[in-house]
């Protein structure tokens, strides 16, 4: 038998299925997570009291100083001694808050980068500052957000990985287990390489078409 055997890669492909799909559901709720509550650490950020600007600037410093698998292992076997806590609800949990971090740093940015005139000028038609901030800011602080918030999204499929150290059975916990029944290690995380490279070049194009909209949109409301 020989070292490597790259053709039996199609006999296995379609068995990465269902660890293709649990990969893309942690996915899907650790982002979903990651943006309600990363929007809002970015309000509490940016606000003028401290009392909510200083709890959301330390816990952003402690998630993004610290690795998202000691982050995980943390919430999976810390919270089991406080609430009973399944291994998929960790890794949402984890990848959730781990994501929120740095979406609240991409809120942030988009938000501030709103010309502050747009906001006075809300104010002095009579808006209240809650009014201004939902109808003017955060349609525009969105927009501005999306490219980097499509980038996140496929860094949070990739970080979806770590899940199998809380024994997920996302793509690559299947590669190493069904690599080593068979001896085909390399074959097999192949295939879940394969599987990330078509999942993160679906969202590629996705994001791209989302942005091109955008453009559309602005370029037919200039005009």
């Amino acid at each position: 038998m020989s070292i490597w055997d790259f053709s039996v890669i199609p006999n296995y492909f379609m068995s990465f299925l269902d660890a293709a799909k649990m990969t893309v559901l942690v996915t899907v709720f650790g982002i979903l997570i990651g943006i309600i509550f990363g929007l809002i650490l970015a309000l509490m950020r940016i606000s003028n009291y401290r009392i909510l600007s200083i709890p959301a600037r330390v816990y952003i410093w402690i998630v993004r100083g610290t690795p998202l698998l000691l982050q995980l292992l943390l919430i999976y076997f810390g919270l089991v001694n406080i609430v009973r806590i399944g291994n998929l609800p960790s890794a949402f949990l984890a990848l959730g808050l781990h994501n929120a971090a740095y979406i609240a740093e991409i809120f942030r940015g988009s938000i501030q980068g709103i010309a502050r005139g747009q906001r006075e000028a809300g104010l002095s038609l009579g808006m209240t500052e809650g009014k201004v901030m939902r109808r003017i800011v955060l349609p525009q602080a969105f927009k501005r957000a999306v490219p980097s918030l499509s980038n996140q999204l496929i860094i949070a499929l990739k970080d979806s990985s770590l899940a199998s150290a809380v024994a997920i059975p996302e793509l690559l916990l299947y590669a190493r287990q069904l690599g080593s029944s068979t001896f085909r290690l390399m074959e097999m995380l192949s295939i879940a390489a394969i599987y990330y490279l078509i999942m993160t070049s679906a969202l590629t194009i996705l994001a791209n078409g989302i942005e091109k909209r955008l453009n559309v949109s602005d370029f037919k409301v200039l005009e």
